[in-house]
């Protein structure tokens, strides 16, 4: 009898393939070759392919939120105080393949092609609503915040990839976000 592969590994090769390739260039047929199961196998767990990217970019964004949650030991006095926090673990080499595939996947909601036009929307309620825990105050101020923090950490980021970790240490100086 071959290897029978769970659905949990059928992700995991998933993730591991929009890492090294892109989101964008996933496919039923790809990954099949790669984990070397038939594609029916993977249509078996993610019908859909907009399923399996679904499942892939949760994936990814709960990986930075675990390493994320070491950063965050105490209530935040605002975003930047978050910012802050996070942007030392963001910033590490491990995590620049995650940020890839999370700007590759923005940049297909912004070009409007599904599923990360909706997608993107959903990733990025489920991101503010996250970090506003991390706020005090009435929801209002907490969710405010908390989208402040991802506009900044994303802005940061974002010209880390683009431009580079010097680029983006300058940015995050004139930003207020004085990094040690």
């Amino acid at each position: 009898m071959g290897h029978k592969h769970t659905r949990d590994d059928i992700l995991d090769g998933a993730v591991e393939a929009a890492l090294d390739d892109g989101v964008s260039r996933l496919t039923f047929g790809t990954l099949a070759k790669r984990l070397g199961v038939s594609d029916r196998i993977i249509v078996y767990y993610f019908p859909t392919k907009n399923q399996l990217v679904t499942d892939v970019l949760i994936q990814v964004g709960e990986r930075l939120q675990v390493a994320l949650g070491s950063a965050f030991t105490d209530a935040a006095e605002d975003h930047r105080h978050l910012a802050r926090a996070a942007l030392p673990v963001l910033s590490r080499k491990e995590f620049e393949p995650l940020f890839a595939v999370y700007f590759e996947a923005c940049g297909l909601a912004a070009a409007g092609l599904e599923p990360f036009g909706d997608l993107a929307g959903q990733l990025m309620q489920g991101w503010v609503g996250w970090l506003s825990e991390f706020f005090s105050g009435d929801p209002h101020r907490r969710r405010a915040e908390a989208e402040a923090t991802v506009a900044l950490v994303d802005g940061v980021l974002l010209v880390r990839q683009l431009a580079g970790a010097a680029a983006a240490d300058r940015a995050a100086v004139a930003l207020g976000l004085r990094l040690n």
